[in-house]
């Protein structure tokens, strides 16, 4: 819950609550607190239409408390230093693979999206299995010492693989399966939803990973022909920029799946491509795509990143998880 109280940090710094809005007082605040709002940065992301349908401001006061959230948290033009400070809180989950991590810069990144892109049997939801275990390792071992939620849309989460991969590293089998918040999500309506209502679960049980596997599986079989692909495309670009704000705003990694489509078109090298087409290419943050390679082994190549060349690599999947 967010405190009444206006505090200083290091460097006599302030840092402000809720409270210290104008036109905020008791009743509003609390209303703020139960529609999720309940920091400085989730009102400043928010728009005017969501302030007014979740929390039953008038258009004005919406608009006033998300102005004023914003300048006390200088969100208007920044130098690139300030930029450069800011990117200093960002942390890294390590995949299990030092070959995968260094082709990540370093492994899976906080107040980004990651998108896994590949045909079945690639190792997406192994990879994804990982990093639910790997988020909970100190910080030292290349985790958050977080806990992870993980929304699962073709039934492929598997306890049984969590457990074998945590006792690989000695970790509490039962313990790290509690940490791992699980939903079904049987209809891209209640996947959005359930996006929705992370808020909550996020600052209670420390969350620093969210998964979705995988991201288009119920968009694809709900949104069918041409016709249906506009809005298909609108309500994947609005949660996606759902997701991108979760990043941000509580400084957790997003990790999502994709499927992969043939195009005919192509005749030489893979013909496979990522489905959601531009709206996912421009929204995840990092996108790698995954082949089967002979003798077991995963092939994994970086095919967008704002800062990263593309290149390739050879992983494994062995029973104790995701290795080089």
């Amino acid at each position: 819950m967010a405190t009444k109280k206006r505090k200083k940090e290091v460097g006599d710094k302030e840092e402000y609550s809720i409270y210290d809005l104008p036109g905020v007082g008791e009743v509003t605040a609390e209303k703020l607190i139960e529609a999720g709002f309940d920091t400085l940065e989730a009102i400043a992301t928010a728009s005017v239409y969501e302030l007014k349908e979740t929390v039953g401001l008038t258009e004005s006061q919406a608009l006033k408390i998300i102005t004023a959230a914003r300048e006390m948290l200088k969100m208007g033009f920044l130098t690139g230093i300030e930029v450069l400070e800011r990117r200093s809180k960002i942390r890294r989950i390590t995949t299990g693979s030092k070959n995968l991590d260094t082709l990540l810069g370093g492994g899976i990144e906080t107040q980004a999206i990651t998108e896994f892109a590949g045909e079945f049997g690639s190792g997406k939801t192994q990879i994804c299995h990982q990093l639910s275990v790997n988020v909970q390792l100190p910080e030292d071992k290349g985790g958050l010492n977080k806990s992870a939620i993980y929304i699962d849309t073709e039934n492929t989460f598997r306890p049984e693989r969590i457990m074998q991969m945590a006792k690989a590293l000695n970790l509490d089998e039962k313990k790290v399966l509690e940490n791992i918040t699980y939903a079904r999500a049987y209809s891209s309506d209640q996947q959005m939803l359930l996006i929705d209502k992370v808020k909550e679960i996020i600052r209670e049980k420390n969350v620093g990973l969210i998964i979705i596997d995988s991201l288009t599986s119920l968009f694809r079989a709900e949104y069918i022909g041409r016709g249906a692909l506009a809005e298909r495309q609108q309500k994947l670009n609005k949660h996606l920029h759902a997701l991108q704000k979760l990043a941000e705003t509580y400084n957790i990694a997003i990790v999502v799946t994709n499927q992969v489509v043939a195009k005919p078109d192509i005749i030489f090298g893979d013909a496979s491509i990522p489905i959601g087409g531009h709206i996912v290419g421009h929204t995840c943050t990092y996108r790698i795509f995954l082949r089967k390679a002979k003798g077991g082994k995963r092939i994994a190549r970086i095919i967008d990143a704002p800062h990263l060349p593309e290149g390739e690599i050879v992983f494994s999947i062995t029973n104790d998880g995701i290795r080089d």
